[in-house]
């Protein structure tokens, strides 16, 4: 499930010098990238999990099974944190110098937050860090820090148009809608004919990016250090959200739980369409509209006025900087993150690789779900990887929840949300 906001203990260590943090600044362990035998390499891994327990965590236990069997002397101990707790989870234990993973699957947005902070070690030279050259050069970005390495890319995504098509095609559209008009209209149509709703809308911040993205917006434009966020763009964008809300293409969303609403509702037929990623469909396929796959469609996010975007999402392997199993944990992230790993993670629950030579494998290319979403990862948007970017989704979700609940226009909500982001980032104009 996918979930980027930042609890107000999260928000609060940045106001903490780096030299407070219990992890030990993040210097280098002694180091482990000479090691003659590597199977030799002893110890216990903490790994933080952020996985769905049900549809996805079957498949990286499996890939621990793989590790202990290749490296007997380690043992990998597994512990599945949901991903909307394990930000401030780890910050919290972090700081406090006990209670942390050796090794946390943090989201991109995360990893830099961690590294200014001294949270994570530095992985430049290690053995965790397998031929750096094939990794996509978006993921890779991620990972970066002040031109350090601090993570090792091992999934990526971005959003679509997931839709079930035989509602859409009860309702008269053989081709899923390609433009934001095109969307209003279908939905409509769903409604009308079908007696569903025609758009499930997930009240979360990252949700909101393909329509802002669709009109030309941002929330920051980073190499000028300017706030962006209330622009005409953005304006635009949140009143195409109201009024797909007040036309009845989208059912009035609850402010909570819409994620887990817009999931059911999809799965059971009671929506013919919603915006998620590729994580989702493994969750999607347990439901009983979907147990003939190809009922499933996917697409690019339709278009706003500009053009058809969706964030940069995916996840990254760190490794706590005050682990006592660095050498043990730089080959665990090593081999998470091998091709052969992500061909199977690509196959068995449909996540996308962030290797190059990934793609080339038979089993990645054999998911017709991944090869539906390569090319849609081409148009996303890259966010901001800067420490402050995780912060940034708190505002603009207060804000969607105040549109939703009828409290705010669409111009008062980015109004707020650009003073909140001012207090945030302080030295941006």
């Amino acid at each position: 499930m996918r979930r980027l906001l930042p609890s107000a203990a999260v928000v609060a260590a940045f106001t903490l010098t780096v030299s407070a943090c219990g992890g030990g600044g993040g210097e280098p362990a002694a180091p482990a990238a000479s090691v003659s035998d590597p199977s030799k390499i002893s110890g216990e891994v903490t790994w933080w999990d952020t996985t769905r327990p049900d549809s996805e965590g079957p498949t990286f236990q499996a890939l621990i099974k793989e590790f202990e069997t290749k490296y007997p002397q380690i043992k990998v101990k597994y512990v599945n944190v949901p991903s909307d707790q394990a930000q401030n989870q780890f910050q919290t234990a972090a700081q406090a110098g006990s209670g942390a993973p050796d090794v946390i699957r943090s989201e991109v947005a995360w990893t830099s937050q961690f590294a200014s902070l001294g949270y994570l070690q530095p992985l430049d030279g290690s053995r965790a860090v397998d031929k750096p050259e094939d990794f996509l050069p978006g993921p890779l970005s991620s990972t970066k820090y002040n031109g350090k390495t601090y993570a090792v890319p091992q999934v990526t995504d971005t959003l679509a148009l997931i839709y079930n098509k035989r509602l859409l095609k009860e309702a008269g559209h053989e081709e899923p809608p390609k433009t934001i008009p095109e969307l209003k209209q279908a939905a409509l149509d769903v409604k009308a004919k079908t007696g569903v709703a025609g758009l499930a809308l997930n009240v979360d911040s990252y949700f909101l990016l393909p329509f802002m993205y669709g009109e030309g917006g941002d929330l920051l434009d980073v190499a000028n250090k300017k706030i962006v966020v209330n622009s005409p763009a953005n304006v635009k964008a949140i009143e195409t959200v109201s009024d797909l809300i007040t036309s009845g293409a989208a059912p009035k969303p609850a402010t909570t739980e819409s994620y887990a609403n817009a999931m059911t509702a999809l799965k059971e037929g009671k929506a013919a369409m919603i915006y998620n990623g590729p994580w989702a469909l493994s969750e999607i396929y347990q439901g009983k509209e979907f147990k003939d796959k190809k009922n499933l469609g996917i697409a690019p996010v339709p278009a706003g006025s500009v053009k058809a975007a969706a964030p940069t999402g995916g996840w990254n392997l760190a490794i706590y900087a005050g682990s006592k199993n660095i050498p043990a944990a730089y080959e665990f992230v090593r081999f998470m993150t091998t091709p052969e790993a992500q061909a199977k993670i690509a196959k068995e629950i449909s996540l996308l690789p962030t290797r190059t030579s990934a793609y080339e494998n038979p089993d990645v290319k054999g998911n017709a779900d991944v090869a539906v979403f390569q090319p849609i990862m081409d148009t996303a948007v890259p966010r901001p990887w800067i420490p402050e970017g995780g912060q940034l989704f708190q505002p603009l979700l207060e804000g969607y929840q105040s549109l939703v609940g009828g409290e705010s226009a669409p111009a008062d909500v980015l109004k707020k949300v650009d003073e909140q982001y001012r207090g945030i980032m302080k030295d941006w104009s």
